[in-house]
């Protein structure tokens, strides 16, 4: 089985412009069951003359039992499509859009705290599992591979980077999860680790972090107490300035415990099999799976 998203997975999107178009076509080509389509003014027409359109999440969960859901509304809008998906009953709720509002997303996680929704995001690369055909997001489809490796990671561009290089050491994955590297955001390292932990496709996991916040500290003590499958971690903004935002909002050294040489050690004591450089993620894995 896979973590997350798998064959079961029944894929409603929302916000269908340019970038949300040409993501659902590549999700639907992939092979995703894709069964609705959300967006205004388009209530009553078909998506690639196939998928349903609606105008509200809650009638199109209701009539095509949508149980995932997808976000790439403007940023502006990210918080009610959030809250409106939550409020139809989907299970797992994905926002990819990038730019929402830090206050926005800390009302997002205070309406959420007790309903029964999964949240990954805001600004996130979403959720792929190869072997279900199961793609929520905009992982790139043609790269990954289905094996045993779980990936989680807070940059995008680095989770891509991460698979292709586990495939060019002829390693596939169970599943790949970015979570965003926003300050707030939903599902989190430990959130994920747990989630591996349980899974029994998952015999071994690879966490990419970044500067900025604690996260990687808090995912390092999860993993010394809670995890008996290999790690293999590398973090990112090694050579990052004081102060700078490195691309992210969330990626940014603004004390001691945010710097990359601490979350290391951190997880060094955990007992993770450390690659010194992003670039080496792929033979640290292979090297530690023998």
């Amino acid at each position: 089985m896979a973590i997350l998203v798998d064959s079961e997975t029944r894929l409603l999107v929302q916000g269908l412009g340019r970038d949300g178009s040409f993501q659902a076509s590549r999700t639907r080509a992939y092979g995703t069951n894709m069964v609705a389509a959300v967006h205004p003014g388009r209530n009553g027409q078909k998506f690639e003359d196939n998928v349903p359109f609606f105008s509200q999440v809650a009638d199109a969960v209701e009539q095509t039992g949508a149980n995932t859901g997808v976000i790439f509304v403007p940023a502006p809008f990210a918080m009610d499509a959030i809250i409106e998906q939550v409020d139809a009953g989907l299970e797992l709720v994905v926002c990819i859009t990038e730019g929402v509002p830090v206050i926005d997303m800390v009302k997002v996680m205070a309406y959420i705290k007790d309903k029964p929704t999964r949240l990954i995001g805001s600004n996130c690369p979403g959720v792929l599992s190869p072997a279900d055909k199961a793609k929520v997001g905009i992982i790139p489809s043609n790269i990954v591979k289905p094996g045993n490796v779980g990936v989680v990671s807070r940059s995008g561009t680095l989770t891509y980077e991460a698979i292709a290089q586990l495939v060019q050491h002829g390693l596939g994955q169970s599943t790949c999860v970015g979570i965003g590297g926003d300050p707030v955001h939903g599902t989190t390292f430990t959130d994920v680790l747990e989630l591996f932990e349980t899974d029994n496709e998952t015999e071994a996991i690879v966490l990419i972090g970044e500067i900025g916040g604690t996260r990687e500290q808090l995912a390092a003590d999860y993993i010394k107490k809670h995890i008996n499958k290999p790690v293999v971690a590398a973090i990112a903004g090694q050579s990052a300035p004081v102060g700078k935002r490195m691309g992210h909002a969330g990626a940014i050294i603004t004390g001691k415990a945010a710097m990359a040489s601490e979350k290391i050690n951190s997880l060094a004591e955990a007992g993770v099999h450390i690659a010194e450089s992003p670039a080496l993620i792929g033979a640290k894995m292979k090297e530690v799976l023998g």
